[in-house]
């Protein structure tokens, strides 16, 4: 093997970072700040703030009206299952499926984009505190393992993590959306606030809010303030919404601590059997295929718990010949996801002289009512569920279909449609030891890299669950007075939700789980995993603010134990 050159004490950190998403970039952060060098390594290409290439782009600007051709899209049949559609605007963030198939057992749809930043330039946004059943649920119901963590216990790194991303929401004081730090929240409009309020006079175990999100409603902390364009996707100059690349990624700049290693696949963490620790990584350049060594005394794995997961069932020694830390047997198992493409939607007649200003990107938020205690508790499923959506009022696009043509015709193209109103219901899954991912090194991918085998699905308790799904959403419409009511369920398969969790487990007993409560591997102490891979469950809620307080909390410890010699 071609490892580096240069003497191992000039490839030698304080700490590795191993991803720059939306948990790797508050590694980099946090470290740096401490006074830590830091290698931050990533597999994808350089991103810097403020270069994204079609941010400012019209439909003009671009060929096909921003259609790529469909030669192109032969590249991506697993990206464009997510229903965003891969266009001239930001196919540039997505991987080519191409490049790294993989199995799939059991449908699955993996969404990746290997770049600085990672989907943290691609995410939805949505961002929402945990509240304590979510952490108790697992003991209580006898489901999986216990989490090691309470609620108090990453309530104060919430409040952290909150301050400095810039999170708009309104308070609401509910028991099961948790209050947090917010900036002023963005503004309901007309059909969405007759929906709000309609709710509330209904129902005494439910709310709709509008949806907590991670958006500048003014500036703050050097980032300009939201200003509707919803082009989010394609990375926002202003730094309007959070991003590794806007915000975490510039603050490790600044300390003069971090070192910035791009197009770098990290294949191993590399295990020293005399000290019982790891003692640094391997990598593979993305474009020579040349490996090198990198050593530092902790290292933080944030490269998606996917990515974390496949890197740690590839470092294998002696120790570890099922993979690092696999003592439990449980690394690569108890997949999760969301599961939506569920709820229903209906129109009103009413607020013809209303319309909205500009593209707001974000919706509303109807937090979780079922199995809560009392009369919420269901007999044929377990955990609950929430819904975003929101409304609008149809444009001249509504006209596509119509066969006609005249004056009339061009007259009712000038003239907005009716009000919409949509429910999504977003469902908890629980976390199934057979849902499981592994490697296959009978079949390589671009760079020479195992592949994955997939094998994950929903099984009784969320196809009960996405049941009621429906009938609520049904429910709260008729109540709200929609016309034109429509139920709504499409095809759902693993990965679609785009939030794969519990692959590399937190628990309290290493005989069942691969990390302790500070998120470190049982049996090496200086490795840590604060992606998806460490959840223990799933929740209802988007998982990223989590993935960020945990990130926080855990490099809190390691600094604290570094200073003390315990790592």
């Amino acid at each position: 093997m071609n490892f580096n050159s240069t003497g191992k004490d000039e490839v030698t950190y304080d700490a590795i970072v191993v991803g720059t998403g939306i948990s790797g970039g508050w590694a980099a952060k946090e470290l740096t700040e401490k006074g830590l060098k830091t290698l931050v390594i990533d597999r994808g290409r350089d991103v810097k703030h403020g270069e994204y290439p079609t941010a400012n782009l019209e439909p003009w600007d671009v060929p096909r009206g921003g259609k790529v051709t469909h030669e192109e899209m032969q590249d991506y049949p697993v990206q464009s299952r997510t229903g965003y559609t891969i266009n001239e605007y930001y196919k540039h963030w997505w991987v080519k499926d191409t490049e790294q198939p993989y199995e799939e057992v059991q449908p699955f749809t993996w969404i990746r984009g290997y770049h600085v930043g990672g989907r943290s330039l691609m995410w939805g946004r949505q961002s929402y505190r945990w509240c304590p059943i979510d952490f108790e649920a697992n003991a209580k119901e006898g489901v999986a393992v216990d989490w090691p963590i309470r609620y108090e216990d990453i309530a104060p790194w919430y409040d952290y993590v909150e301050k400095f991303v810039g999170i708009s929401g309104k308070k609401e004081g509910w028991s099961y959306l948790p209050d947090g730090q917010f900036l002023p929240p963005m503004e309901f409009n007309c059909i969405e606030q007759h929906v709000s309020d309609k709710i509330r006079d209904n129902y005494k175990d439910r709310i709709m809010t509008i949806g907590r999100v991670a958006h500048l409603t003014q500036p703050h902390n050097g980032r300009g303030e939201c200003m509707s364009r919803d082009r989010c996707m394609r990375g926002c100059p202003l730094g309007a919404y959070f991003s590794s690349n806007a915000s975490t990624i510039p603050a490790a700049e600044k300390t003069g601590n971090m070192t910035l290693l791009p197009n770098k696949i990290v294949t191993e963490v590399i295990f020293d059997p005399d000290t019982q620790k790891a003692k640094g990584v391997r990598v593979k350049d993305t474009n020579t295929l040349k490996e090198e060594e990198y050593f530092a005394r902790v290292i933080f794995l944030n490269a998606s718990c996917l990515g974390s997961t496949s890197i740690l069932m590839q470092s294998k020694s002696d120790r570890f010949p099922d993979g690092m830390g696999n003592d439990s047997g449980e690394l690569g198992h108890n997949m999760m996801d969301h599961h939506f493409h569920v709820g229903a939607g209906g129109s009103m007649e009413e607020w013809q002289d209303q319309y909205y200003k500009g593209r707001r990107p974000n919706g509303i938020y109807v937090p979780r009512f079922r199995n809560v205690g009392g009369k919420s508790d269901q007999k044929d499923y377990l955990r609950g569920y929430g819904y975003q959506g929101g409304g609008s009022r149809s444009g001249w696009g509504r006209m596509v279909a119509e066969y006609a043509y005249g004056k009339d015709f061009k007259n009712a193209l000038a003239k907005p449609g009716k009000w919409n109103f949509m429910f999504f219901g977003f469902g908890e899954m629980l976390p199934y030891h057979d849902n499981k991912v592994s490697l296959n090194y009978d079949k390589l991918d671009k760079w020479g890299m195992p592949t994955l085998i997939m094998d994950a699905g929903i099984k009784e308790n969320e196809i009960n669950m996405r049941k009621d799904m429906v009938e609520q959403a049904v429910d709260m419409a008729e109540k709200a007075g929609l016309k034109d009511i429509y139920p709504y369920e499409g095809e759902y398969s693993v990965g679609l939700g785009i939030h794969e969790m519990g692959t590399a487990r937190m628990g309290r007993d290493p005989k069942t789980s691969v990390l302790n409560k500070w998120n470190q591997i049982h049996a090496v102490k200086n490795v840590f995993v604060t992606d998806g891979a460490c959840m223990t469950s799933a929740s209802c809620v988007n998982p990223s603010l989590t993935y960020m307080a945990l990130t926080a909390r855990a490099v809190d410890f390691a600094h604290k134990a570094l200073n003390n010699n315990e790592l």
